[in-house]
């Protein structure tokens, strides 16, 4: 501060009013230190007394110290004698105990290395199970399926066996019933001629003889008789149908005495709707049992297959 120039004032008045202001600021510096260091003897004081007293402190605990080392070091030189008495036992335990440890580790490697094993064992066991369980699964479920294939076919055996009786016994009726229209074909066309001749006569003479009047004008007989056979074409397989000569006897609306005295003769009067249904049930018992000839030649080759593969998989297992 004694190298810096005094400041220039252009007045007397603002000179004194600078070192006025100098001399407030500095009384005021001056009075805060005299605070301070009030402050700091007081803290000083403080201390001083907190130091004399952690001074007290610390010489006690030091001779407390003092003691507590004395006792230890009491206490090190009997562990020390203990030491040296027990130290050569201890050796020889310790010894023996790694002896141990060794033989341990090496039985408790064997054993889990066994055991490892052992689960091996076990998971290959469980997988071997698991996969003998889905085959007899597998080989039940397949066995109850042809079981059921099996009383299935034979159901539908049976069933074809009563068809073959009741188709023969139908065949049979056909049969007849083929010869039994051949003879009243025959004698149709046998009366034709008579018939004919009493179509000419007056109609007194035919009333007084009692045969009915056939209509002057017959139905188209090539249109019945295309009729009577795309039905029995439809009714019977193509080895059944049956070839019918012209002159059938759905040409007249009523049939003549000597027909109805056959029908008579034979027992069983039947007329053509009868004769056609019955023809239609044999056709529909023949598809059915060509249908079941083919269910059972696909249940054969099933079978076979079934076979073939059960024998496969013996040998694959064997």
């Amino acid at each position: 501060m004694g190298d810096q120039e005094p400041p220039q004032f252009g007045s007397l008045e603002e000179e004194l009013e600078h070192w006025k202001e100098q001399a407030a600021r500095q009384q005021q510096i001056a009075a805060e230190s005299q605070e301070e260091l009030q402050e700091f003897q007081q803290m000083s004081r403080d201390y001083e007394v907190e130091l004399e007293t952690e001074l007290k402190q610390c010489e006690a605990k030091n001779r407390e110290l003092l003691s507590a080392n004395n006792r230890l070091r009491v206490e090190l030189e009997n562990y020390k004698d203990k030491y040296e008495t027990h130290h050569p036992e201890a050796c020889r335990q310790i010894s023996s105990l790694e002896g141990d440890l060794a033989e341990t580790t090496a039985i408790t490697d064997q054993l889990q290395k066994y055991i490892r094993e052992l689960e091996q064992a076990n998971d290959d066991l469980e997988r071997a199970k698991r996969a003998t369980i889905m085959s007899l699964e597998d080989f039940e479920q397949r066995m109850n399926q042809v079981i059921e294939r099996n009383a299935f076919l034979e159901s539908e055996l049976d069933e074809k066996e009563t068809l073959l009786v009741s188709v023969q016994r139908l065949k049979d009726e056909a049969r007849d019933l083929r010869q039994e229209l051949a003879v009243q074909q025959k004698r149709v066309q046998d009366r034709k001629p008579s018939l004919s001749s009493a179509v000419k006569e007056p109609s007194s003479s035919s009333s007084s003889v009692g045969f009915p009047t056939p209509p002057l004008t017959p139905p188209d007989r090539s249109k019945d008789d295309k009729t009577q056979s795309s039905s029995s074409n439809q009714a019977l397989p193509p080895a059944a149908t049956l070839s019918k000569p012209p002159g059938s006897s759905e040409v007249f609306s009523t049939p003549p005495p000597s027909l109805s005295r056959a029908e008579g003769l034979s027992g069983t009067p039947l007329t053509m709707s009868a004769r056609i249904s019955a023809l239609n049930i044999v056709g529909e018992l023949l598809r059915k049992v060509g249908s079941l000839e083919s269910k059972l030649a696909s249940c054969r080759d099933f079978v076979h297959k079934q076979t073939a593969s059960r024998r496969r998989l013996g040998g694959g297992s064997g």
